[in-house]
């Protein structure tokens, strides 16, 4: 065990499996005299099973604030800090982006040690081929919110990957296949790396029909990965310019989308989410 420089060890830990925690990270967390987790309790075990004597600051949403004045003290007494999640990359739909820029804010090092990360897993197990994709995590718990923030994101040419809890995934792939048609296909994973592993790929207009199918289904901690919309055919960016053109001269935004479907070859689908994103923004 070596000492770590004073510096903000970013480090991301297992999602469920411990084998998945890199030799690079059980160093660090072995090493450092400081660990800033989101909840100690959780990440207690983690640390006995390293053999880590580190002593630990809590970290979570509600605090975070706090907590970097804490790690800045520490950092400023010389001694190194490591930041950890209950699982998977810390300030990816967990805490701690604030307190890295409150540390580097404060001039000192941030050192990302690379890892687990539940998006990242899914994405790669999905088979989806389409070149981009957006991260989005979890989307808003109530119905109207959910609904808006899902038009906005109807029309991108990428991939959306969203979290989700079990006490609202029904919900969430209902509002899914409704504002972004039944179509589009979903991959499902479920429990990644753990036990009850699965990962289930389907047209969103039938997800809702195979979660209902079994309640166990149901459990677990979910990413949601789902397909680009019908690419487009030409220029995504002429097509944008025409649309919007088409939506200033006033035409209703079913009779813009066509248009511009029609001059552009853009897929009509898409130009229409995107016709009502940009027609709420107006």
């Amino acid at each position: 065990m070596t000492k770590e420089s004073p510096a903000l060890y970013v480090v991301a830990t297992p999602l469920g499996n411990l084998g998945d925690l890199t030799a690079r990270a059980a160093d660090v967390l072995r090493s450092v005299p400081w660990v800033a987790a989101e909840d100690t309790r959780h990440s207690a075990p983690l640390l006995r099973h390293l053999g880590s004597p580190a002593r630990m600051l809590p970290a979570h949403e509600h605090n975070e604030e706090a907590a970097a004045r804490q790690v800045i003290d520490r950092l400023a007494a010389g001694e190194a800090v490591a930041l950890i999640s209950d699982a998977g990359t810390p300030a990816i739909s967990d805490p701690g982006a604030r307190l890295v820029a409150r540390v580097r804010e404060a001039g000192y090092q941030v050192v990302p040690l690379p890892g687990p990360c539940a998006a990242i897993a899914a994405l790669s197990a999905s088979g989806i081929t389409a070149p981009h994709w957006l991260f989005h995590g979890f989307l808003p718990t109530k119905a109207k919110q959910r609904e808006e923030a899902l038009r906005e994101l109807a029309a991108l040419p990428a991939v959306l990957v969203f979290y989700e809890a079990p006490h609202r995934i029904l919900d969430t792939v209902a509002a899914l296949a409704a504002t972004l048609g039944p179509a589009r296909r979903l991959v499902i994973a479920r429990e990644l790396t753990k036990l009850f592993e699965s990962i289930h790929a389907c047209p969103l207009g039938e997800a809702s029909a195979w979660m209902a199918a079994d309640a166990n289904r149901q459990k677990g901690e979910f990413v949601l990965v789902v397909d680009a919309p019908e690419a487009a055919v030409g220029d995504g960016a002429e097509a944008e310019r025409v649309l919007r053109l088409l939506l200033d001269e006033g035409l209703p935004v079913k009779q813009a989308a066509k248009l511009a479907h029609a001059i552009t070859g853009a897929a009509k689908n898409a130009l229409y989410a995107r016709a009502l994103a940009l027609r709420g923004e107006s």
